[in-house]
């Protein structure tokens, strides 16, 4: 946890981004460093368990994260908590909160506010556009006798 600690301060500090760092660790192994980036590369999906997942796979050389533990400086924003279950992490530890976050600007409540919404009441329109191609490419994934499950 505090290597994941001091990567937020330093790469704060250098100007990749907002206070947060994070650990991908198998037993006392770092696997994995990621720190924010939003704003240094001008992506808002950059986020530290973001780069620390995508590191780690990398570095693995495979998409499913099972026996590794995140370690993170904050509690993981609705978009990274998407991401640790779809990378089947162990387990997550985090230091600061996601009400600490909010105190200093980064509050991601009306996310978590707006998974919890029926779709035509969310903040942002989603409209379904029912096409036959669409459906005809679901069908041929379900067919697809080589596809790589995940």
């Amino acid at each position: 946890m505090r290597a994941a600690i001091r990567l937020s301060r330093e790469k704060m500090a250098a100007g990749f981004g907002g206070p947060f760092g994070a650990i991908v660790a198998r037993g006392g192994t770092i696997v994995a460093e990621g720190w924010n980036q939003v704003t240094s590369s001008n992506d808002p999906t950059a986020h530290a368990e973001m780069t620390a997942i995508r590191a780690a796979a990398k570095t693995l050389g495979r998409f499913d994260l099972a026996g590794n533990t995140l370690y993170t400086s904050c509690e993981p924003c609705p978009m990274c908590l998407g991401a640790i279950y779809w990378a089947r992490l162990d387990a997550v530890y985090y230091a600061n909160s996601r009400d600490d976050a909010a105190a200093i600007g980064f509050d991601d409540d009306h996310i978590y506010r707006g998974f919890a919404k029926p779709i035509a009441a969310r903040m942002i329109p989603f409209t379904r556009l029912e096409l036959p191609e669409a459906a005809a490419a679901f069908r041929a994934w379900a067919e697809k006798p080589d596809k790589v499950r995940y």
